[in-house]
């Protein structure tokens, strides 16, 4: 399928070829980020951001300058004509007119569904809720990729909160197209929301628990994520599990040697900088790979690679 055009809504619209090609794609990025590009020139990123980023922001404006195109933006609600009570379709109707590509950041579920089916043009997902974030499970991919050297056989844990984590769900659904070991650990009023462990289940092997050390001799890849406060409805539910799987240096101490940790950051007290300093911690070598790969997704959707 060609992704020219293509909308970037769900991991779960990506084919195993899909994200492979841009894997490829992303691997031929590295040199032009150092050295630019023109293939964009003349093409308008709108950056359209209603929740707080800085990594995914970022790194796809800087993408997008790194390619020869320009970007023009929202940054938060109250600065747009959501503010006046505009709809976010009526916003999404406008906007369209003044860019070539969206990328959109918004707090409800299902924005970036619907923001793709009212646009004429491209919309990449930079964030829905608590649903997706499929361009961070990309970058995720081919850090893994590039770091260990392949996706497949891989014992892969997932821990932190993967019930409001968007980030997790979006990697599960990717790393089930692969040959791996999946592992959600969690405390239990933040399991992985059930449908996305029954779909992943149904693919590869995938186990529960709430122990990062009994697992941690056997996995591969360790990937953090913080507590988010700010998904929770009660605050008290937060102040209970927001320290309990808190990773330091003590707990590597039966980890592989190539065995890698990630986190999408921002980082709270979810892993100690202790950490920081050890072969295992990659989250932010992460980040370049992060502008590499949003250069590749741009490149392909906006027709400059084919």
């Amino acid at each position: 399928m060609s992704f020219k055009g293509r909308d970037v809504v769900s991991i779960r619209d990506f084919t195993k070829s899909d994200i492979e090609k841009v894997l490829d794609i992303t691997r031929l990025m590295e040199p032009l980020a150092f050295g630019g590009s023109r293939i964009l020139d003349g093409k308008v990123l709108a950056a359209l951001f209603f929740e707080p980023s800085t990594r995914t922001r970022m790194s796809f404006e800087s993408a997008m300058h790194k390619l020869g195109g320009s970007c023009i933006s929202i940054s938060e609600s109250r600065t747009s004509s959501i503010e006046k009570g505009e709809s976010l379709a009526d916003t999404i109707r406008t906007i369209e007119n003044y860019c070539d590509i969206i990328v959109l950041r918004h707090p409800k579920d299902g924005s970036a569904r619907l923001a793709a089916e009212l646009s004429s043009i491209p919309v990449i997902n930079g964030g829905s809720g608590a649903e997706e974030h499929p361009t961070q499970a990309i970058l995720d991919l081919y850090t893994i990729k590039r770091e260990i050297g392949k996706l497949d056989g891989l014992s892969i844990a997932l821990l932190g909160d993967l019930r409001y984590g968007r980030t997790v769900h979006s990697l599960a659904y990717g790393l089930a197209l692969y040959d791996t070991k999946l592992y959600f650990v969690s405390p239990d009023s933040l399991r992985i929301r059930r449908e996305v462990f029954e779909e992943v289940s149904k693919r590869v092997e995938a186990h529960e628990t709430n122990d990062i050390m009994d697992i941690m001799p056997k996995i591969d890849v360790l990937y953090v994520t913080r507590i988010q406060r700010e998904r929770f409805p009660d605050p008290e539910e937060y102040e209970k599990v927001k320290s309990t799987h808190r990773i330091v240096p003590n707990h590597l101490r039966n980890a592989k040697k190539n065995m890698i940790i990630m986190h999408p950051l921002p980082r709270v007290d979810e892993i100690s900088p202790d950490v920081d300093n050890t072969p295992h911690a990659k989250y932010f070598k992460q980040m370049w790979y992060g502008l590499v790969s949003r250069m590749a997704v741009l490149s392909l959707v906006l027709g400059a690679i084919k």
